[in-house]
């Protein structure tokens, strides 16, 4: 569904991305982690051909992205902070405006609404909503075009758990429907409950990608298992055989209450790579 083949953006002498290849399948949810100001939002610009690459080449859905077609760009939906919605026009009228836009006709403005939950906020002003809120009119906003790609930048920053549980729901929903999602997070948690493959993105370069758990195993120096037992103990064991003697000897006497693996998270991971912390 996309293929970014050497990328490259400079703003002045600043350069904000290096070299990137990505290949995303139709279908899947692809993760682009990294910490504010990695350039993440420079490349969703670019794929989404609202902004022009210094080199390389994008193609979406085997088309260069460059040569889109109105019709090829109504089947993509883009989320962003810098796309905002109308203050003082009401849910519906916010949705209206942009499905007058799309010649989208006004009946599927109320089914948008009540799929994220705002069937009840039709005549709330956008300026009343809360953050959360604010967030599933967004959403609905790029619901309206029933995209078939679907671009999401931080579409869970600053929520709370609970928003942000409501939000994971209706990504999953669209990606059970076949759209493929393209989703920028610096949220490890976030990336590993819905992202089939990630890439990990540090001042403008790929520094690894592949599928969030194949990548934890990949940095597993430690190798080991870690053994909480139910008299309060706690054993650390080789991941071997002489490890597996005793792990077995410990379930066979009851005595091991949870068993977990030291392979580290993706926060860790982008840690050893870059010193950097990704929620920075």
């Amino acid at each position: 569904m996309i293929r970014a083949d050497g990328v490259g953006k400079r703003f002045g002498e600043k350069e904000v991305l290096r070299e990137v290849n990505l290949q995303i399948e139709k279908g899947e949810i692809f993760g682009l982690l990294g910490p504010s100001g990695a350039g993440k939002t420079t490349l969703i610009k670019i794929l989404t051909g609202q902004l022009a690459a210094d080199c390389g080449e994008v193609f979406i859905a085997g088309k260069d992205a460059g040569r889109l077609t109105g019709g090829d760009r109504r089947k993509i939906g883009i989320m962003m902070d810098s796309f905002g919605v109308y203050e003082r026009f009401s849910c519906y009228e916010n949705l209206k405006l942009f499905a007058q836009l799309f010649r989208i006709p006004e009946k599927e403005i109320g089914d948008r609404l009540k799929e994220v939950g705002l069937q009840d906020a039709v005549k709330t002003p956008a300026g009343k909503l809360s953050k959360g809120m604010r967030s599933r009119l967004q959403l609905a906003r790029v619901f309206l075009q029933k995209p078939e790609l679907l671009f999401l930048d931080e579409p869970t920053g600053g929520l709370d758990p609970g928003n942000a549980e409501e939000i994971h729901r209706l990504i999953l929903d669209k990606k059970r429907e076949g759209c493929t999602i393209f989703l920028t997070t610096h949220n490890m948690a976030e990336a590993e409950r819905l992202c089939d493959s990630i890439a990990l993105l540090n001042e403008g370069k790929i520094v690894e990608r592949g599928m969030p758990k194949e990548i934890c195993r990949k940095y597993d120096r430690q190798r080991k298992l870690c053994i909480h037992r139910y008299d309060g103990v706690e054993e650390e064991l080789s991941n071997g055989r002489d490890g597996a003697e005793r792990l077995y000897q410990l379930l066979w006497e009851g005595l091991a209450e949870t068993v977990h693996s030291t392979e580290p998270d993706l926060e860790s991971v982008f840690m050893e790579l870059t010193g950097r912390k990704l929620n920075l």
